[in-house]
């Protein structure tokens, strides 16, 4: 491999992001090759029970993998547990405390505009067959949640969380959508020993990222089709989210490109289209 395609490769795929204690972000423009998305962990417990930062010109969505929180902004205390989601605008300040554990992923995009505090609870999420649905057919049968998706105001951020049946493949049939969103895969609830195949490809002859992923890893798609599988016996699992090029305008889910040779029925991801 020459060193620029490892260069390229290297701001595709960051490895372990879950590895620190406190608030880490990853992945931000200027080290990878997102334009607009970040990415970030927030990790608390007895040992550090608090955390706080300032959202700057970033719109900024938290999604709650496990434990429980109190998330304070806008002078607004928000209890948060698994799946959770909240919704946080520009210029906020943050803060974070629990009195046991929590994982939270923090997604963020600058924005131009500032756009309501919105809480998005998993079980309302729950009720609407228009943010969790179950699609695919045999070998790609996935279940879908849109936590931050058509169900909130927003100007780029879409987010939500894929789970696969062990064997499947998802992101199927392949497709893109570059000129609208760019996106990543963060690989979470995977423990050992699964984990999955991800491709990142414009060509399937010269595929610009396979890799093996596994829990804490995320995978970047600036543009690509980006279709990924478990291995037999353990299912993959993993947040995915989007940030529209064009304030508003772009930010729509399922406007997809299917990949040519494959396009034949739906691309599955219907239901989590906006009415």
């Amino acid at each position: 491999m020459t060193t620029e395609k490892q260069a390229a490769v290297e701001k595709m795929i960051f490895r372990k992001t879950n590895a620190h204690a406190g608030r880490h972000v990853s992945i931000t423009p200027s080290n990878s090759r997102m334009r607009h998305l970040a990415y970030g962990r927030i990790r608390l417990d007895s040992s550090k029970s608090k955390e706080s930062f300032s959202t700057g010109n970033r719109e900024t969505g938290l999604i709650c993998l496990s434990g429980q929180a109190v998330v304070a902004v806008e002078e607004k205390d928000i209890e948060i547990g698994p799946y959770d989601a909240i919704y946080i605008p520009r210029d906020s300040s943050v803060a974070i405390t629990t009195k046991t554990s929590v994982d939270i992923a923090e997604f963020s995009a600058d924005v131009a505009n500032r756009y309501p505090l919105q809480v998005v609870r998993s079980r309302e999420i729950s009720k609407d067959p228009g943010l969790k649905f179950t699609t695919g057919g045999p070998g790609c049968t996935r279940h879908l949640q849109m936590l931050l998706a058509k169900n909130i105001e927003a100007g780029r951020l879409i987010a939500g969380i894929t789970e696969a049946d062990p064997g499947n493949w998802t992101s199927w049939p392949p497709h893109e959508h570059a000129l609208m969103l760019e996106e990543m895969y963060v690989y979470f609830d995977m423990p050992d020993p699964a984990f999955g195949v991800q491709l990142v490809y414009n060509n399937t002859e010269y595929p610009e990222l396979v890799t093996v992923v596994r829990d804490g890893d995320a995978v970047l798609m600036p543009d690509g089709y980006h279709p990924n599988v478990s291995v037999p016996g353990h299912r993959i699992c993993f947040l995915w989210a989007m940030a529209a090029h064009r304030e508003v305008a772009d930010r729509q889910f399922g406007v997809v490109n299917v990949q040519p040779g494959f396009s034949q029925g739906s691309s599955g991801l219907e239901a989590g289209r906006k009415n």
